[in-house]
């Protein structure tokens, strides 16, 4: 195997956009901008506002009429009960396929791409005594899968012993998705320096028990990725360009 790590660090992916969002829906309107690339110009481009006003939507709380939320909500390819977070205690993927679906595999860099820079993922573990799915807040670093878990969590590692690490989206409203599958060896993250710049690195607090929450880091032997696509979504895509653009 190279000694050239599968994964992109954090920094080989530009600078990131993460800045202080006080409003829920300013939140989701940063996220979904970012999923899609976009720069704050080009949604107010889109959704006939100015940048200014999407910048202080994004990072102070505020409460936009309906008109401007539908108009927004079509910029952002999504819906308006997405933006207000309408879905959240819903689980994802109940969403029908758009068109015609088919599964596209993904090259290594748009799976590293998609992985980004951290998230939540899941760790799929055989326990002391049973298989168990393990949630957990990631981070990439140095071609490493990063994450915290209570000390118990996983059982102890060895050489030759994998587990696989996982993350998904569904978009509901577009009727689309991709998941991203690494598989490694997992080891403890032991020394001071590394423990002290992953928890500068790191974005959230563990989901559960974070204070005896310990790092631990899966080296990839194998990244995969699908995603699910229709056929007339590109076409679509396209003529709500040229629809903004008119």
């Amino acid at each position: 195997m190279s000694d050239r790590p599968l994964l992109q660090s954090p920094g080989d992916h530009g600078p990131g956009d993460h800045g202080h969002c006080c409003g829920d829906i300013g939140r989701r309107v940063a996220a979904r901008r970012r999923q899609l690339g976009l720069t704050r110009e080009e949604v107010a481009l889109r959704s006939g506002s100015a940048p200014g006003y999407i910048q202080y939507l994004e990072e102070q709380p505020a409460t936009p009429g309906i008109g401007f939320l539908l108009r927004l909500a079509d910029a952002l390819e999504t819906s308006v009960i997405e933006l207000e977070g309408g879905t959240v205690d819903l689980p994802p993927g109940a969403g029908a396929p758009a068109g015609r679906p088919h599964m596209v595999e993904l090259g290594l860099d748009e799976c590293s791409a998609l992985l980004g820079t951290h998230g939540v993922g899941r760790v799929a573990v055989t326990s002391h005594d049973h298989p168990a799915i393990v949630p957990v807040t990631y981070v990439v670093d140095d071609g490493d899968v990063v994450f915290r878990t209570p000390p118990d969590a996983l059982a102890p590692t060895g050489r030759g012993r994998e587990v696989a690490f996982e993350v998904d989206h569904m978009d509901d409203v577009m009727g689309r998705g991709w998941t991203v599958l690494v598989v490694g060896e997992p080891h403890p993250v032991t020394d001071p320096e590394a423990v002290r710049r992953l928890d500068r690195q790191a974005y959230r607090t563990p989901w559960a028990d974070g204070e005896n929450a310990r790092w631990t880091a899966v080296t990839p032997s194998r990244v995969t990725g699908r995603r699910v696509e229709a056929e007339y979504a590109h076409h679509d895509m396209h003529t709500r360009e040229r629809a903004h653009r008119i």
